[in-house]
């Protein structure tokens, strides 16, 4: 059998992998492509930079591919004419510039509507805000528009010449009913948005394609409530599938609907987990991560009371908050460079802690999680997080390949070589490995993150000053 090829559209490049029907991965590629910064808090790329490095990345794979899936970078606004060109570089999900169109939006339509409708409050990294953003600063291009994509979808442009999207995509542009898996004409009429412009929507397992989260978590086989998924990568997330759509009533959560029809998922995302490690290695305490894990080892859980609170780039959940800074409080003497190292893989686990109640506040009962990331390397970080969030951590064969991989099984779904995605699932996610947590520091981490709940509130005065 030929394998199913999986595309992911991120934001640094291209990565595809073959995976076999056990799902074994049997090749794998990845081409990178620039991200331009033309403006302050201004994130964009060209899109014919994905769609060559994706025809690259096919070829160096060196396969014939049963079927292709795709998964990518979500809420990135692609604006094409009448003729299919691009208009204008294609405006990321990290971009800042929205501020004011957010704040529009949720005053158009409401902020209790507008979570209502779409699971999300508007936030800048969304698709619509950017439209109007477009219609503001840009008018002779908005007058243009005749079709919008978001990433992926314009690499299945040029594969297939099909305008196409997928609900979980669609669900992060703050266009779409996420309850009814439909357009929302009642945000569209609110914002004058032709409907137009937006193409057909399906499920993910019809046409092959997921935003990069849900694809992800399908991939370690989160295809039904139960596990969570844990991603330990430069941003930190836990995801969970849910058997009805139940938005958080202040939006502190993302609800999307899932790559699984007929389910819907939430995540918690903040927005320096790893990366924070990367930070303190690259700009303070130097060192390789197996230097500093080991020396952190050292530590007793709560180092001694030293706190470290991941805010360095803002924060996105529980706190929807750009302003918020980072910090370390409890600092002594006695605190070394393993204690600083402790601290900030500890005040991580916290954040993604914040998401977990969270969920579980929406009615999700956590069975295991399914760790990923580059942070999913450590054995000492993972039985922290285990042991703060009170779950037991897996990590599975193909963990490393991130969405790729979940876009694979979609395209073997989608192909007819699985009944289903849970088919999919029981096939091809191998688990290798558990983690439990550590019943001796549960209750050091159970009042280390009842302190760390503190943190914000008390600090928060000080940076708005």
């Amino acid at each position: 059998m030929h394998p199913f090829v999986g595309l992911d559209v991120g934001t640094t490049g291209v990565k595809a992998v073959a995976v076999t029907e056990r799902g074994e991965v049997v090749a794998r590629a990845e081409r990178g492509y620039p991200l331009s910064t033309p403006q302050p808090g201004w994130c964009e790329q060209d899109p014919e930079d994905w769609w060559q490095a994706a025809q690259a990345a096919l070829a160096d794979l060196g396969v014939e591919p049963a079927a292709i899936g795709l998964s990518g970078q979500m809420h990135g606004l692609v604006a094409l004419d009448a003729h299919d060109r691009v208009l204008r570089p294609a405006i990321l999900w990290n971009d800042q510039r929205t501020g004011a169109e957010c704040a529009e939006i949720e005053e158009r339509v409401g902020l209790a509507r507008l979570i209502e409708l779409t699971g999300n409050r508007a936030l800048t990294g969304f698709t619509a805000p950017k439209l109007l953003w477009l219609r503001r600063h840009e008018p002779d291009v908005y007058a243009s528009i005749e079709r919008i994509l978001l990433p992926k979808d314009y690499v299945r442009l040029r594969l297939t010449g099909e305008h196409a999207i997928d609900v979980a995509d669609a669900s992060g542009t703050l266009l779409f009913d996420v309850r009814r898996r439909a357009w929302s004409d009642e945000v569209l009429g609110l914002l004058d948005i032709p409907a137009s412009w937006l193409p057909p929507v399906h499920e993910s397992t019809e046409i092959a394609g997921a935003g990069d989260q849900a694809a992800g978590a399908l991939g370690m086989g989160v295809d039904r409530p139960g596990p969570l998924s844990v991603v330990l990568g430069t941003s930190g997330v836990v995801f969970a599938a849910l058997p009805a759509y139940r938005p958080d009533a202040e939006a502190r959560l993302h609800v999307f609907c899932h790559a699984v029809p007929d389910t819907w998922h939430a995540m918690g995302v903040m927005l320096s987990a790893a990366g924070s490690l990367r930070w303190l290695r690259d700009n303070a305490v130097g060192g390789s991560y197996d230097e500093l894990t080991a020396e952190a080892a050292r530590w007793a859980p709560g180092a001694e009371g030293l706190l470290f609170q991941p805010y360095l780039a803002g924060e996105r959940t529980p706190h929807a908050d750009p302003d918020a800074r980072g910090a370390f409080v409890g600092l002594s003497l006695r605190h070394e460079r393993g204690a600083i190292v402790r601290a900030v893989l500890e005040g991580v686990a916290y954040g993604l802690r914040d998401s977990l109640e969270l969920l579980r506040a929406l009615g999700v009962d956590a069975e295991v999680g399914r760790v990923s990331g580059g942070g999913a390397r450590s054995p000492l970080w993972l039985e922290i997080v285990a042991s703060v969030l009170g779950v037991p951590l897996e990590r599975t064969a193909a963990s490393e390949e991130g969405a790729a991989f979940g876009a694979a099984l979609l395209g073997g779904v989608a192909s007819g070589a699985f009944a289903d995605a849970y088919e999919a699932v029981t096939a091809c996610v191998h688990v290798t490995d558990r983690i439990e947590p550590n019943a001796d520091w549960r209750s050091a981490y159970d009042e280390g993150y009842a302190r760390y709940r503190t943190l914000y509130p008390a600090l928060r005065p000080l940076e708005e000053r």
